[in-house]
């Protein structure tokens, strides 16, 4: 198995094979959160005004998203996985963009597959990966809006990658870092409104789910992320 770790949109760009695209803080974190509350799916798209489209044709559908990590206007909810843990989305379809984490999706095109990636369904993610057997898997790191690395979505493709080799690293240490680094801004008071720290000990769980968040391809044209276990 060719393991690759690559970065932002151009990693994107250039990932093959089944591919995980890695967002910590916090689109894929979220999305996991979804989907174990009981959402039906999520929809993951790069444009916010496709997103608003997609909730005028069913009101049904729950909106989530964020631009600089600000919930967008008109919005059911932000880019929260704690919002996530208290929003009622059992059954419903949520319709999901942000600045990172989807942007990857939209431009993985060479991608034979593709995963969302967080800390929160790491393990499970690469059981699935192990399990396809994979010739190439293309690990992510979408980093800070796409445009710059992070230490978490960083952190998070050596650590599945070193599963896929049958190690298993401790990254406690890494983890408790991020406190200090990326993650600060969850624990600076003037920014709870945007960044609640409760997002950062969702978000840093490791392992919390069971299962891998995989997108499927519809034929009316719009992609679904759901869960696999």
């Amino acid at each position: 198995m060719e393991i690759q770790i690559l970065h932002m949109i151009e990693g994107a760009k250039a990932a093959r094979g089944i591919t995980v695209i890695i967002d910590v803080f916090r689109a894929f974190t979220t999305e996991s959160c979804l989907l174990a509350r009981g959402a039906e799916c999520v929809i993951p798209v790069g444009d916010a005004e496709l997103a608003r489209r997609l909730k005028e044709e069913d009101p049904t559908r729950v909106l989530a998203g964020e631009r600089g990590g600000r919930m967008l206007p008109g919005f059911d909810m932000g880019n929260s996985p704690a919002q996530a843990e208290h929003l009622e989305v059992m059954g419903k379809t949520v319709v999901h963009t942000t600045s990172a984490g989807t942007q990857g999706i939209a431009n993985a095109s060479g991608a034979d597959e593709i995963l969302g990636g967080s800390l929160v369904t790491a393990r499970a993610t690469a059981n699935y990966i192990l399990s396809q057997n994979p010739a190439v898997v293309s690990l992510v790191a979408m980093g800070l809006d796409a445009t710059s690395e992070t230490e978490e979505d960083t952190l998070c493709a050596n650590y599945l990658a070193a599963l896929l080799r049958g190690e298993e690293p401790d990254i406690t240490g890494e983890i408790a870092a991020l406190r200090h680094t990326s993650g600060a801004k969850f624990f600076d008071p003037a920014q709870q409104d945007v960044f609640p720290e409760a997002d950062f000990h969702i978000a840093t769980d490791l392992n919390r789910f069971d299962f891998a968040i995989r997108l499927e391809n519809r034929r009316d044209g719009l992609s679904r992320m759901r869960l696999v276990r």
